[in-house]
């Protein structure tokens, strides 16, 4: 009896402890259905490694389940209780919890999930991965860079998107080019090269299409092309070295994987890229444009023109600029306007309360705004960007939920304000004398 009591209670402690159960649309993953369930799965799977007792883990998993229910029919999404099945758990590599990875078309070669943790961003990178593998599908398995001419007539898919080049080629091509190269030099006859080979390709065609071609990946056989291996001394397939101009080339040490080689050629891309532009809100296509196309925008209010003249407000955009400089790589969009020239904007943004200038973080895909509380300063606003770049910062609902009536105004001159002209008042008739000079 003692010991059928012991097994109800532990199989409810293990009930409890569990963060899925079979009425989710999470399928639960274990030693003894991984393998049939995901790797010999023609589908893509996104997995969740986690521990039942990890408050990352609790906070990921009612998005997790909202993923997987959109994702139903589509993408199949699983979880690993990892703290229950270590040996999984290692066979992944997972160190900390929860590890997201990907089971794409190459089942043995999991990609690790660096996105955010809402369902949302979960689910655009289940559809971006589902995408590629598609894609790889469409053009086919076979072929690829480094079987030379063969890949360069199929012309398809993504190896097309890997640049070769050769000693004859390589000067004109990457040498004082304004466009940043990573160039992959390798062997045809070398295993680590084969296993680079699609992911090198996949990340040719998204690291394209996100820098708009300012970030290039070539591949250069280097049993062929021996002059340039001897320049850079290349000794060991594969070797990837980053061209920029004017400076002198360096090794890439990062990650193999597809995710890895994209998430540094991005850096690469924003380090090289200039600041965005600071633009002044004169009509509704300036904010819509801006905010519809940014991830956050970044709304100062700066005092009336007579309040600062030219010098203080230019010290103020200053100040804008080099925050614009500083957090350039998140991509956010930067907005200005003058006091009481946007004033129902004001209102929906609960600006003017703390007093000019005042700073607003908009995020307008889900109407929401966070305020500057400190000082409008380098350091004041590096502190709430900061807040915000990881996810901490009080945020309200824009005023109406929706931007309000924007005012179409002059730019700007540049110039200090002038005072409106007003009429001369004719004192000549009034007699001061008759005044009450107690009342003055």
């Amino acid at each position: 009896l003692l010991f059928v009591v012991g097994t109800v209670s532990c199989t409810l402690f293990l009930a409890v402890n569990s963060l899925y159960s079979a009425s989710d649309d999470v399928i639960e993953l274990t030693p003894t259905n991984f393998n049939k369930e995901v790797i010999q799965s023609e589908s893509l799977w996104l997995v969740e490694f986690y521990a039942p007792w990890c408050g990352h883990c609790q906070r990921l998993t009612p998005e997790w389940k909202k993923a997987a229910t959109a994702l139903k029919g589509v993408v199949k999404v699983g979880a690993v209780d990892a703290d229950k099945h270590q040996s999984l758990g290692g066979q992944y590599g997972v160190r900390g919890f929860p590890t997201i990875k990907i089971f794409g078309a190459n089942k043995n070669k999991a990609e690790d999930y660096q996105g955010g943790r809402t369902s949302d961003a979960i689910v655009d990178a289940a559809l971006s991965a589902l995408r590629s593998l598609v894609k790889e599908r469409l053009s086919g398995r076979s072929g690829g860079y480094s079987s030379g001419k063969q890949s360069r007539e199929s012309g398809g898919g993504n190896k097309k998107d890997v640049i070769e080049l050769t000693d004859d080629s390589f000067d004109k091509n990457v040498i004082n080019s304004d466009n940043v190269w990573m160039v992959e030099f390798y062997a045809p006859w070398c295993g680590h090269c084969k296993n680079l080979e699609p992911e090198w390709a996949a990340a040719a065609t998204e690291v394209k299409e996100q820098t708009k071609g300012k970030v290039k990946l070539a591949a250069v056989d280097a049993t062929v092309n021996q002059m340039l291996a001897n320049r850079y001394g290349i000794r060991g397939f594969p070797t990837i070295k980053i061209f920029q101009k004017g400076e002198d080339p360096v090794d890439y040490d990062g990650g193999r994987t597809r995710s890895d080689i994209i998430a540094r050629a991005l850096d690469l891309f924003s380090d090289n890229a200039p600041p965005p532009e600071l633009l002044e809100i004169i009509n509704e296509d300036v904010l819509k444009n801006t905010c519809d196309a940014h991830q956050l925008c970044i709304i100062s209010v700066l005092p009336h023109i007579l309040d600062t003249g030219a010098s203080g407000r230019n010290s103020y955009l200053d100040v804008m600029l080099k925050m614009a400089e500083k957090y350039k790589k998140k991509m956010w969009g930067w907005l200005w306007t003058e006091a009481g020239a946007q004033s129902d904007l004001e209102s929906s943004l609960g600006i003017g309360g703390f007093g000019y200038p005042a700073m607003a973080a908009v995020n307008a895909r889900k109407m929401k705004f966070a305020l500057l509380k400190g000082s409008f300063s380098e350091q004041g606003i590096n502190e709430f960007l900061r807040e915000l770049s990881v996810g901490r910062g009080s945020t309200a609902p824009v005023g109406g939920g929706a931007f309000p009536k924007i005012h179409s105004v002059e730019p700007w001159d540049g110039k200090d304000g002038e005072l409106p002209v007003e009429d001369d008042i004719d004192l000549s008739d009034v007699d001061l004398d008759d005044l009450d000079h107690d009342e003055l």
